[in-house]
């Protein structure tokens, strides 16, 4: 079994902290979204071979990542694109790298911004009995939510209708960005993109799929978060430190609360400061500040500032008594 981890995004409503940042790398406690993933298809003996799915402006970077990890099967499937106007759209990327690749074999699927609280094994236990498709569905607990993914009706386990990015959702239980399929359907990649179909979201590809032969879903419990906002992004911080804070190493602390779900890395420098379910990126300087809900950019400086959801820099130097001004 191969596996693909979908990296190509390039994040643009989370800039500008990852406009040089591939989000897959932020961190989640002394981890990163993407290496929580790597570890478990690490550590599954199924899987013979990862590719990261990424583009060519974030190609480097990876290489980078991978390089100093302990990762042995991870290795980059590049796409030709360097902006967003260039994509070709997940399914259209995906068939494009079985193409390059030459996979004939089956295939995981999965979103290297998500954070799964399920073992990726009991996901591909399920696939396994059923050798069939079959996707990740989670109750999202909110009809509003729901029109963002796509919906999935069963019976049983089995998917009998799937509507990807509904107006007016009937239920809350969506499908999330993690699929398993057969080497028999991995092969109608290129026949539904030949008719013209959507080549944007996987979704697409299911619910054509799922007309045409049996596909399943493995429903689970927990957590799951598609980092894809800076909202997301502290939401999925605040349940992995779970109320507890995170201060690395060679951080200064003074006169400062820490309250909880706080994340602060190396090198940052907090005096006469209070933060709370924040994330605080190395190198920061932050004084006389109150911050909730704040994610503070690498080697940005702050004083004197009050802020409750704001993303900050990196790189930015901001006072009460100066403009924005990126270094």
């Amino acid at each position: 079994m191969k596996a693909v981890v979908l990296a190509g995004g390039f994040a643009t409503r989370m800039w500008p902290l990852t406009k040089e940042l591939p989000k897959m790398f932020l961190p989640i406690g002394e981890s990163t979204v993407i290496d929580r993933i790597f570890t478990e298809l690490e550590a599954d003996d199924r899987i013979d071979d990862v590719y990261v799915s990424t583009n060519e402006r974030f190609a480097p970077d990876f290489e980078a990542h991978l390089a100093d990890s302990e990762f042995d099967k991870p290795r980059l499937s590049i796409e030709e694109t360097v902006d967003e106007d260039e994509k070709f759209g997940v399914v259209g990327a995906l068939a494009q790298l079985v193409d390059r690749e030459g996979i004939d074999d089956d295939l995981l699927v999965v979103a290297g911004d998500n954070l799964i609280s399920f073992d990726v094994s009991e996901f591909i236990d399920t696939f396994e009995e059923r050798d069939a498709p079959t996707l990740a569905a989670y109750d999202v607990g909110s009809r509003e939510k729901a029109k963002s993914y796509g919906l999935v009706e069963l019976e049983g386990d089995r998917v009998v209708d799937f509507q990807e990015k509904p107006d007016d959702p009937k239920s809350t239980l969506v499908s999330i960005a993690c699929y398993a399929f057969p080497q028999d359907s991995i092969s109608l990649l290129s026949t539904y993109l030949a008719g013209d179909n959507n080549p944007d979201e996987p979704g697409w590809f299911v619910q054509w799929l799922q007309d045409r032969e049996p596909t399943y879903a493995y429903t689970f419990e927990g957590a799951w978060f598609d980092i894809g906002t800076p909202a997301s992004y502290l939401d999925a911080v605040a349940w992995h430190l779970d109320g507890e804070s995170h201060i690395a190493d060679g951080v200064t602390l003074e006169n400062t609360s820490v309250g909880e779900n706080v994340h602060v890395m190396n090198g940052a420098t907090l005096v006469d400061a209070s933060v709370a379910d924040t994330v605080v990126f190395p190198g920061v300087t932050l004084e006389g500040v109150d911050l909730e809900r704040t994610i503070v950019g690498e080697d940005t400086q702050l004083d004197d500032y009050s802020l409750d959801g704001v993303l900050l820099g990196p790189e930015l130097e901001v006072t009460t008594s100066s403009a924005l001004s990126s270094d």
